[in-house]
């Protein structure tokens, strides 16, 4: 499945996510790392020292995720003040709605 405006594909399915109780917060391009790294943190009691390669890729994903949509909201400050200067109206980052 493609999420629009991110590089990365969603590999867990919905179903996948269900069955393996994740989060709804958690349920983004990094669920596939995580669901294994929850099996095993289960099976290792929660020790830190282990299940230390699973968390390592799951929190690189996540910090990959997070950098990328710092990068696109860069880009959508530097359009907005490009824009000002030329004395164009701004585009919205939120949508106004029927009654506002």
């Amino acid at each position: 499945m493609e999420v629009p405006g991110s590089s990365k594909k969603m590999i867990a399915t919905q179903a996948e996510m269900v069955e393996n109780k994740v989060p709804l917060a958690y349920r983004d391009q990094c669920a596939h790392l995580l669901i294994p790294l929850n099996k095993c943190r289960q099976s290792e009691f929660y020790l830190p020292w282990k299940c230390e390669d699973e968390r390592h890729s799951y929190e690189k994903c996540a910090y990959e995720l997070v950098m990328e949509r710092m990068l696109q909201m860069q880009k959508i400050r530097e359009e907005e003040a490009r824009m000002k200067q030329k004395g164009q109206q701004s585009i919205p980052l939120i949508p106004k709605t029927a009654n506002a």
